[in-house]
């Protein structure tokens, strides 16, 4: 049976240490604010150039904004 993962991130912790709010990440990013809350709040998965722009947008690493985090095999 195939392992499956999720993908989980700490966009909200950044941006606190940030001081950046979503609006000003969203547009650092170039998506809208709305997009931004989904990913945060986990509905919503981006592509993998838009975590590339977030975690710019961020001054991070894409690792320390975005993890996989894979089920356990029963």
């Amino acid at each position: 049976m195939k392992k499956k993962g999720k993908i989980s991130n700490r966009i909200n912790v950044l941006r606190a240490e940030n001081s950046m709010t979503q609006k000003q990440l969203a547009e650092r990013a170039g998506v809208t604010r709305q997009t931004i809350i989904s990913i945060e709040k986990n509905k919503y998965v981006p592509s993998l150039a838009l975590a590339f722009e977030i975690a710019h947008a961020l001054n991070a690493d894409i690792h320390e904004v975005f993890q996989y985090i894979q089920d356990e095999e029963e």
